[in-house]
């Protein structure tokens, strides 16, 4: 008998970014940062005391983005809302999450392409970048997403 694949095509994906997971759409600061890494097929979110807040097979996730640039994620039954930039009472990274964040990129090479849009840098900082360059990996990575 022979095995069964899933039918689709993934690439060696390496990609991480501290996004925010936001966790209330009233209450800023309850939109956290957690780190986001997606490497040799596994997607993995850490937040800011290092616990894992999810570690699936990027092909068990599905999500889309949204035109203002949410990322909605399904994972294992339950929805991610992320963000590439918390509010302004949202806290920061950890020192562990940046310092993680340099050790996941230390061994890689980051992906290239275009960068985020004047507009988008200037008054976002980059937070749509941030979510579009998610959706990107996580499709090249197998996720179901759109």
């Amino acid at each position: 008998m022979t095995p069964r694949y899933s039918a689709r095509v993934t690439h060696p994906v390496a990609h991480a970014s501290i996004v925010y997971w936001r966790r209330s759409i009233w209450n800023g600061t309850r939109c956290v940062p957690v780190l986001m890494t997606l490497d040799q097929g596994w997607l993995r979110a850490r937040d800011r005391a290092g616990a894992e807040v999810f570690a699936v097979p990027a092909g068990q996730v599905a999500g889309r983005l949204t035109r203002l640039g949410t990322l909605l994620l399904t994972v294992g039954g339950r929805r991610y809302a992320l963000v590439g930039r918390g509010a302004a009472v949202s806290p920061d990274p950890s020192p562990e999450q940046r310092r993680d964040l340099v050790d996941f990129w230390a061994h890689r090479t980051a992906p290239t392409g275009d960068g985020p849009g004047f507009l988008d840098q200037l008054f976002n900082g980059a937070a749509a970048f941030n979510t579009r360059s998610w959706r990107t990996a996580l499709a090249a990575g197998g996720a179901g997403v759109r």
